[in-house]
């Protein structure tokens, strides 16, 4: 018994076109899954401009670094840990660097340091502010401006002694 007029019956492809389709769909899979996984043959630093923030904010030592496509959630690894000077301020890099990428801002920061005074302080986010060309860094609850041009350029990255690591007197 047909619940359907025979006219209307939608006819099963054959086995040919099934295997076909089936071959289709596997290959795109691992296409997919192999360009995710793969290093990226984009340069980070070449990357950064696209969301909107300086080449510089990254050290001239990055080995490798992956971006999820689900929540651009990113982990960026050194070849070793480092310090960059920056005008009036000691930023301590370390092997591997976590956050998410957003639009003109970087968020949920782990593994940059800046020294304030006497103590190394987390970053634990960065904001463009196009405005007035400023790059915004947050420490916990308080922020520091720099102009935007101080990070045009990637910074050279340096072994200072243990006595200026954040971690010395761990």
């Amino acid at each position: 018994m047909f619940l359907c007029h025979p006219s209307q019956i939608i006819p099963l492809p054959d086995s040919t076109s099934t295997m076909a389709l089936s071959q289709f769909l596997f290959f795109s899979f691992l296409f997919i899954f192999f360009n995710l996984s793969l290093p990226n043959e984009i340069d980070v630093h070449d990357l950064l401009p696209t969301f909107k923030l300086p080449k510089g904010l990254l050290p001239n030592n990055v080995e490798s670094y992956t971006i999820s496509p689900k929540d651009s959630s990113f982990t960026v690894q050194l070849t070793h840990p480092c310090y960059v000077e920056f005008p009036n301020q000691l930023v301590y890099y370390q092997k591997d660097i976590k956050g998410k990428l957003s639009y003109g801002e970087v968020s949920d920061i782990s593994g940059i340091q800046a020294k304030k005074l006497f103590v190394w302080v987390p970053v634990t986010g960065i904001d463009v502010d196009e405005q007035f060309h400023m790059i915004e860094f947050h420490v916990g609850f308080l922020s520091e401006k720099l102009p935007a041009e101080v990070f045009e350029n990637i910074p050279t990255c340096k072994n200072m002694g243990s006595q200026d690591s954040p971690f010395a007197s761990i």
